[in-house]
């Protein structure tokens, strides 16, 4: 009987603490501060100023921080609008948050735009300097230069493979992935050559004289690897989105990404990618463009149309599709071909004036 007592007791008090801490709740979330501007999601022009207002839940402050991100953008000591610079911000969503303190309590309120580019991307064309053979059993997925030979990487099940062959065409080495493997992007760095995997979620260490499988690692940030490229520091790597990952030279686990925008919006389908003096070469799937992107912001900087690049027609009308930029950094040459392409061309850049 006491203990049925002491239960019933209990239960009683548990029940007003429970009611108290709910009314105490619902006061609270009527009474926080949350931003007038801008309005989650707005779109944003780059290098335009955004201006932050909060609406304050008690306007007796002691400071506001204000952070882009994670970085602090402004300190100030009042409630007043402010006005934050985006010209150095990356493309994509922006999280913009309000930190405010008043007598050492800390209250937050956040939003988010997202930035496209406020520049129409430059135009390219090409012209074709030279014609090179290229293998028709060979679905390119990656394509690399260096020291004299072409390095590929055939894609497909029970047909992909890693390739070393010359500019006229002749295969010096080769090794071919398990059935159960479908080849994707191939880097080299230094002594070693790495090739993805489509959704097999691993990719491949190979030394690079000899071919020897080295290693496999585990590809984890992303459902899919396309393509891949090395800038002597950072491996860059995509994945079919608008997202081009960075991954660490040594353990190959991402650690970041940009976000690619145009000035219409986010661009998709990213695919092969070359770095070349700078900027990010990325083949954009099923479309006969290559996207030429600042690799500190996402901003596509232009566009090179390939349309019309002379080559035998392919089996398999669905896949007759651009993929494949390869350059030789000392020549300075460019190179380009596609999935099942009879050719490899040697292209020049053309601006277009209009």
């Amino acid at each position: 009987m006491i203990a049925r007592q002491y239960i019933l007791r209990f239960s009683a008090l548990f029940l007003l603490f429970f009611i108290f801490s709910c009314s105490q709740k619902n006061s609270s979330t009527n009474n926080v501060s949350y931003f007038e501007s801008p309005e989650t999601g707005d779109v944003v022009k780059s290098g335009n100023q955004i201006a932050l207002k909060v609406s304050f839940s008690d306007p007796l402050i002691d400071s506001v921080q204000y952070f882009v991100d994670t970085t602090k953008v402004k300190t100030v000591k009042d409630t007043a609008a402010i006005q934050v610079s985006t010209a150095q911000l990356a493309m994509g969503s922006r999280l913009i948050t309000a930190k405010i303190f008043r007598k050492g309590v800390e209250e937050d309120a956040t939003t988010n735009v997202v930035l496209v580019s406020s520049h129409r991307p430059e135009q390219y064309g090409y012209k074709i300097v030279k014609t090179f053979p290229h293998h028709t059993d060979v679905y390119t997925e990656g394509l690399e230069y260096h020291d004299g030979f072409l390095y590929e990487s055939a894609g497909d099940y029970g047909k992909s493979r890693l390739i070393k062959e010359t500019l006229d065409g002749k295969i010096v080495q080769q090794i071919p992935l398990d059935k159960q493997y479908f080849g994707e992007g191939i880097t080299v760095i230094g002594d070693k050559i790495i090739q993805l995997t489509y959704k097999a979620k691993i990719g491949f260490e190979y030394d690079k004289k000899t071919f020897k499988l080295l290693k496999t690692f585990p590809y984890n940030h992303a459902d899919e690897g396309w393509g891949l490229c090395f800038n002597g520091d950072v491996i860059y790597n995509t994945d079919g989105s608008n997202r081009i990952f960075m991954l660490d030279k040594n353990s190959y686990l991402a650690k970041g990404a940009i976000e690619v925008y145009d000035d219409q919006g986010p661009v998709t389908n990213l695919n092969e990618l070359e770095w070349i003096d700078g900027k990010l070469y990325a083949n954009i799937y099923e479309k006969e463009i290559v996207a030429i992107i600042n690799p500190k912001t996402g901003e596509v900087e232009a566009y090179i149309n390939l349309a019309g690049l002379p080559h035998a027609p392919v089996a398999d009308v669905n896949n007759d599709v651009l993929n494949g930029i390869a350059y030789d950094a000392k020549g300075k040459r460019l190179f380009v071909t596609g999935k099942n392409w009879d050719k490899l061309f040697q292209i020049e850049l053309v601006k277009k004036t209009s």
